[in-house]
């Protein structure tokens, strides 16, 4: 009976403990990065370019089932055109690697660190990261919608403050139709 009482009163206390550990740290889910998916789509007085960007690794963190945090390092030497071929998808992917653009010899990663999540809905919310693009850090904010082991992101980054500033018509007069927008859009489609 003694030792029935001393069993019972340490299987209490362990499972008190991973409570209580799984309380304060959540679950950590790492994104499946063969099924994830980043898309950018940067803008043009003449129109658009699009293209994507693999994600190198990343993680989002939930408490019973409930968004917390996360965060992602992305592979700038991965960034690719969709929309050209051949030849002109070829200048613009390296026009966009190099120093004009991304730098991406430099700065092979750029990262998003969420340092604030509030619940907006059901399956939706609204997060503040900080990212980092060639060295640069910058409070951004974006929502994030949840679904099972699926999430989906839209952000708008203005890439001057990273010092993007190749054709921008905040920093160069007289571009006309060669002037490219500052602002760009990644849409992210993940897995986990």
């Amino acid at each position: 009976m003694k030792n029935s009482i001393k069993n019972i009163a340490t299987l209490v206390i362990v499972a008190f403990m991973t409570f209580s550990f799984t309380t304060a740290e959540g679950d950590k889910k790492e994104i499946n990065v063969e099924n994830s998916k980043v898309v950018w789509k940067g803008y043009k007085v003449t129109g658009s370019h699009e293209g994507v960007i693999a994600i190198k690794s990343g993680h989002l963190n939930f408490n019973e089932d409930k968004l917390t945090g996360g965060s992602f390092i992305m592979d700038m030497s991965t960034i690719t055109n969709t929309d050209l071929e051949g030849e002109y998808k070829g200048k613009l992917e390296g026009h966009l690697k190099s120093d004009d653009f991304f730098g991406v010899e430099k700065f092979p990663t750029a990262s998003l660190i969420f340092t604030k999540v509030e619940s907006t809905g059901k399956n939706s919310y609204e997060v503040t990261g900080d990212i980092t693009i060639k060295g640069k850090t910058e409070s951004v904010s974006f929502n994030i919608s949840v679904y099972g082991s699926k999430a989906n992101v839209s952000l708008k980054i203005d890439r001057t403050k990273f010092d993007v500033r190749y054709g921008s018509t905040s920093f160069f007069d007289g571009l006309k139709d060669k002037a490219i927008y500052d602002e760009f859009d990644l849409v992210a489609d993940l897995e986990f």
